[in-house]
């Protein structure tokens, strides 16, 4: 083997390090010490020949030459495990418990299953649909296996896309113009909730909360009634209702990051393994 040949271990490592932010986080993701992990980063960066992550105040960083490499690394790991794949026979059995938010699940979560699907019919998936503030204490304590979330904080699970957050509102009703503007939101720890919040705040636009609701279908009842206008992800904000921006009066908003969140309890399981993979490989691809 040349000395500047591309280990799939060492790539794995560099990848779960960028996606985990830490050394100390990506280690039980490639189950490796730290000091492995360190050790196997180190290897990469001779056999690159240069310096790849940057130790920030914070987090680790990718230098230039780095996010150049990240990309061709995800491409090396996804076409390494389509060939394993490949060559087993189907015999993965299991059950996996999923959670989805609604407004991801038709977008995002149909190609994934239907890839999965088609290859491991014999699995079993259990699918629920709540929001993300729910779906990741879940997670946590171990309750679901994996989840598609919007994350809460940088390191919460592996990042794949980031989804733009749209106003809108009935084209029938001019509710953007009212003072001080009637908004529907989710429930007090949603993500979306704060950054309309925020926005409006921030704008020093007067305004008033006239709806709860926790799901997509309570959201889009209050702006199509014209009750409200709402703060929704781009992928689930239907085309016959109006998306409203700065002509409006209501500035921009921060995307949402979305991930997969997996359970420590599921490691070890080839089921949510795979499943996880192709969550991966699919969405960040779509993207």
């Amino acid at each position: 083997m040349r000395a500047d040949d591309l280990q799939i271990d060492w790539l794995k490592c560099f990848v779960a390090v960028v996606d985990a932010g830490s050394l100390s986080a990506a280690a039980p993701e490639v189950s490796r010490s730290q000091s492995a992990v360190s050790m196997q980063l180190q290897k990469l960066e001779r056999a690159v020949g240069t310096p790849l992550l940057l130790r920030g105040p914070r987090r680790l960083e990718l230098t230039p030459d780095g996010q150049a490499l990240l990309g061709y690394a995800r491409r090396l790991l996804d076409l390494h495990a389509e060939a394993q794949a490949a060559m087993k026979p189907d015999t993965l059995l299991g059950r996996v418990h999923l959670g989805v938010p609604d407004d991801y699940a038709a977008r995002y979560l149909t190609p994934v299953l239907k890839r999965f699907a088609a290859r491991h019919a014999s699995v079993e998936i259990e699918l629920d649909c709540e929001q993300s503030t729910r779906l990741i204490p879940r997670v946590a304590r171990g309750e679901l296996d994996l989840a598609l979330v919007s994350r809460d904080h940088a390191q919460r699970g592996t990042l794949l896309f980031h989804e733009p957050l749209v106003w809108v509102g009935s084209p029938q009703f001019d509710v953007w113009r009212r003072d001080p503007l009637p908004i529907a939101v989710y429930e007090d720890a949603s993500l979306a909730r704060k950054h309309a919040l925020t926005t409006l705040s921030l704008q020093g636009r007067r305004h008033r909360v006239v709806y709860h609701s926790s799901s997509l279908a309570g959201q889009l009842a209050a702006v199509e009634s014209g009750l409200a206008v709402a703060v929704l992800t781009q992928c689930s904000a239907p085309a016959h209702l109006q998306v409203l921006g700065a002509e409006h009066g209501l500035g921009p908003l921060a995307p949402m990051a979305v991930a997969a969140y997996r359970s420590r309890a599921s490691r070890g399981s080839p089921a949510v393994d795979e499943l996880h993979r192709v969550l991966v490989q699919t969405l960040r691809q779509a993207a």
